[in-house]
């Protein structure tokens, strides 16, 4: 597999670019994404939504992909793993993300 120079911390902030369509935050402030695996050029992110059975999902994972594939073109595979444990909450959202939401 190819050598990237890019980290998990790279896509996590590229991921900051992908809001969900329902809040208005992105993914990761919002506390959806869990965690990010980085093996040569493939990505896999773990991550949940907001409720089970979200509408969005898919629009969420198309916008994942575009996202990475977009800003990282070295990447060769984007793997999103959907996950409902933890079961997420409000408590996930980063100070920031309480920021946006002006709590």
């Amino acid at each position: 597999m190819p050598a990237t120079t890019l980290t998990p911390g790279q896509i996590l902030d590229s991921l900051m670019n992908v809001l969900d369509p329902e809040v208005g935050i992105n993914i990761v402030d919002l506390g959806l994404v869990y965690a990010v695996d980085l093996t040569g050029t493939e990505v896999s992110i773990e991550m949940t939504l907001t409720t089970p059975g979200c509408p969005l999902h898919s629009s969420i994972e198309e916008a994942v992909k575009r996202t990475l594939f977009s800003l990282h073109p070295e990447l060769t595979e984007v793997q999103m793993n959907l996950v409902w444990e933890p079961r997420w909450g409000i408590e996930f959202i980063t100070p920031e993300g309480r920021r946006q939401l002006g709590w």
